[in-house]
Order: C-alpha cells, then structure tokens, then sequence
C-alpha cells in the first residue's frame, strides 16, 4: 500500500521542478507552518524576525512567485509545462495550505497589473516591483470579502442592497473610497497592495462592482488586528479599512460595464477556486502519508495497526479518494490552463466541483487519519489535528461550497 505516483511522461524538467518544490514543502513550509500555528498571538505571526518571512525568503528564492508574471516583466507564466505548474500547487499544499494560501494571495494584484502594465505605467512598476522583491517585502492581498458581504460575491444580484459596502466616487483624477474589507482578507494585515473590488454604482448591486490595483499606503487606508482562527494559523488575515481614501484614478483598471462585459465573475471564481482545488489536494494526500507511516510503526495488540483489518481497510478508502481528487483537478487545471492560453474563458463549473471535492475529502480524509492516531491525534505532538483544522477551514475558504455550488451552477 505504500503511495506510488503514477503520473504519465513528465518531461525531466517537470519532474526536477517537482523534486525541488517538494523538498521546499517538507523542509521549510511543513515546520515553519507549525511553529506558526502554535503562536498564541496571531500577530507575533507577521511580526518583524517570525520564520514566515524565511518561508517566504525561501517561496522566492525559488522564484515560484513569478509564476503568474509574463516574460517579458521578468516572469515565467506560460513557459512552464502546465503539469508542472499543477505539481507545484499540489506539492505547496501539501507541505502546508495556510502558507501556501498567502503566497498565492501574494501574487494576486501583480498579475493583474501585468494585463494593464502596458497601458498604464503604475501598473508596471508595480510589477516589477514585486518581481524583484526577494523578501516579501512587496505582498499583495484580494480584499472583496466585505462584514456584510460574503456569499455575494458568489450569488451576485443586481438589487442595490447586494451592491459592495466599499463604495467609490469619482472626484476629478481620483476615487474617494470609504468602506471596510471583512477581516477574512488573505494577506490583510502585512499586504502592500491589493486587489479592491469596490462598489462604483450602487443601483446595479454586484454589476455595478469595479476593480482597482492599489498600494496600500494611499491616505485613508489602515488596517485591523489579525485574525485569531481555528485552522490555517500561519496565513494572516484581517481587515482594511478606507476612510475618505483617495485613490487616484489610473488605479481604477476596470470599470463595472467591463467587468460584466468581459464575464470577469467566472474567470475569478474558475481562477480562484481552481487554485484551491490544488493545494487541498495536496493537503489531503499529506494526511493519507501521516496516516500511513504511523500505522506501520504504532503497535497494539502485537503488531503494527496496519496489520488489522479494519485500519487497513480505511487506509484504502483513504487513498482512493486521494487519487480521485489529484486526478479531477489535475483535470480541471490542465483544461483551464488550455482555455487560458486559447484566450478563452475557463470553465467556471469544474473549478468550484473541483474545489468543493479538494476540500471536502482533505477533511474527510484528515478526519480519518485523526480517527487512525486515536489519542495521539488529538495532540500537538503529532502533524494530524493541525492538519485536519487546516483542511475544515477549506470548506468555507474564499466561499462557503455551498453557496460556491449555486453560483457555478450557472455556469453548466
């Protein structure tokens, strides 16, 4: 029963990438992640000297965060072979999802920016300010989720009352912006930039939402305390707050009528939640491989646990829905990568089944590999119980699945 991958002709190259990142997920996010999940305090998590900033010394030294950049602002997006960009997802999430969530926040406002770089040159520099950062001194966050509004941003609506509470009205060159961002903003905290999607005409509800690429150090912008949650301990989040912020108007990529008129409600719920599928697929084979190595050493009864039927079996169902949610979103990720490079749109659908199924079976199978450490899962002494909170916050990340399933219902 041990874990034998049995994906088809990876390129050498695909595979040294594979080699590389995994190793990255298991030395460097795996036990930086749980030192941080023990932190009391979620701000000593982002505070100056916390192994986050070695985690994300190490995200870019390996260059992984220019992924999402075009070649010609420095980046490698579309020149690596699309498995490859699927396995380094995967191998991320598995060494630890909360990490993985902020590097992929990170990045979020910079390959935005580079679709409006050459347009707008705000928008370069912004990029190649984040490409040439090896720190993670330049982190970008994605602030939509708002204190009144969540599932929203999925449903959608055109009644007023659906519309953003962050609200911008244009005054000569720029947008006064007032409102708050809800506590839930990956990255919120300790971002520089973001992506703001912010409420322009508030009689069309959500089709009157706008998107701005700013930096965070506009007047009139702060920010809340981080938040103290149950799972994903290593991944800041918490509010903005905008108070007569000026945003000057170049910032403003895209206006409500563009937004729907270029069906951006899909290309971000495929985008986001096709990520996602990923790394909790990662996350859920991380879980079978605890599960496993520790039933071959644990003794009772005589023998190693593996030895008795009943763990064994539960090993098995275990590792067949694993490999049922590597291979639906490997799926989902390999077709959507082709639309993208077609210029066509993605498919909205499969990414959120793909997500709802990733984080659904890492809980489920987490729950499991609890169940198979018996007391010991309970402990901090052992990876599983952080595991297991890291996969449940899943199931309501970046959209409760159930409300994430109606809106992508839409899209069959």
């Amino acid at each position: 029963m041990a874990y034998r991958d049995i994906d088809m002709n990876l390129s050498a190259e695909t595979l040294a990438i594979q080699k590389e990142v995994r190793k990255f997920a298991k030395d460097v996010m795996r036990p930086v992640g749980i030192e941080l999940d023990q932190m009391a305090d979620p701000a000593d998590v982002i505070a100056q000297g916390s192994p986050l900033w070695d985690a994300y010394k190490g995200f870019r030294d390996l260059e992984l965060h220019l992924n999402s950049i075009p070649p010609e602002y420095g980046g490698t997006a579309g020149t690596l072979d699309p498995m490859a960009s699927y396995l380094i997802s995967e191998e991320l999430g598995y060494g630890d999802v909360g990490l993985t969530v902020s590097f992929g926040a990170s990045g979020m406002p910079f390959g935005f920016a580079a679709l409006f770089a050459p347009f707008i040159p705000e928008m370069e520099q912004m990029v190649r300010d984040y490409v040439e950062d090896k720190k993670g001194e330049v982190v970008g966050c994605w602030a939509i989720t708002e204190p009144e509004h969540g599932g929203d941003w999925s449903l959608g609506g055109e009644a007023p009352e659906c519309g953003p509470s962050v609200t911008g009205v244009l005054k000569g060159d720029e947008y006064i912006v007032n409102g708050e961002k809800a506590a839930w903003v990956s990255n919120g905290t300790l971002a520089t930039h973001a992506v703001l999607h912010v409420g322009l005409d508030p009689d069309k509800g959500m089709g009157g939402t706008g998107l701005a690429l700013i930096p965070l150090d506009l007047p009139g912008i702060s920010k809340g305390a981080p938040l103290n949650k149950i799972g994903q301990r290593p991944l800041n989040q918490g509010s903005i707050i905008f108070e007569d912020a000026r945003i000057p108007k170049q910032y403003m990529v895209l206006e409500p009528s563009t937004m729907v008129d270029m069906n951006m409600g899909e290309t971000i719920l495929a985008g986001a939640n096709g990520g996602m599928a990923q790394i909790f697929a990662g996350l859920a084979k991380a879980a079978y491989d605890e599960a496993f190595n520790y039933a071959q050493q644990r003794v009772q009864g005589g023998v190693p646990i593996i030895e008795h039927k009943n763990i064994k079996l539960d090993l098995f169902k275990m590792f067949t829905r694993v490999e049922a949610v590597r291979a639906n979103s490997r799926r989902m990720a390999l077709y959507n990568a082709a639309q993208n490079a077609l210029g066509q749109p993605p498919s909205g659908a499969h990414a959120v089944a793909a997500k709802c199924l990733a984080t659904e079976t890492a809980t489920w199978v987490a729950s499991k590999a609890v169940q198979i450490f018996g007391g010991n899962g309970l402990t901090k002494e052992y990876p599983v119980e952080k595991i297991f909170r890291d996969a449940r916050a899943g199931m309501i990340e970046d959209g409760v699945n159930e409300t994430l399933g109606l809106a992508a219902a839409e899209f069959l």
